[in-house]
């Protein structure tokens, strides 16, 4: 029975801290674009040209 003096309060604090971490992000706009970081690595970095023919060392 004693353990809930404990675990009660702690329970509250962790809360808090969750609601205050949610506020938090929804303020430094973390969750303003949901899908642009979903589509990121699908995107090539640098478009792909041929290679240019090496040529033949010189002598």
């Amino acid at each position: 029975m004693n353990i809930l003096l404990a675990l009660i309060p702690l329970s509250f604090v962790l809360l808090l801290l969750a609601v205050w971490a949610f506020f938090w992000a929804v303020n430094h706009a973390q969750f303003d674009d949901l899908e642009s970081p979903a589509l990121s690595p699908l995107v090539d970095d640098r478009p792909s040209r041929p290679r240019a023919p090496e040529s033949p060392p010189s002598t």
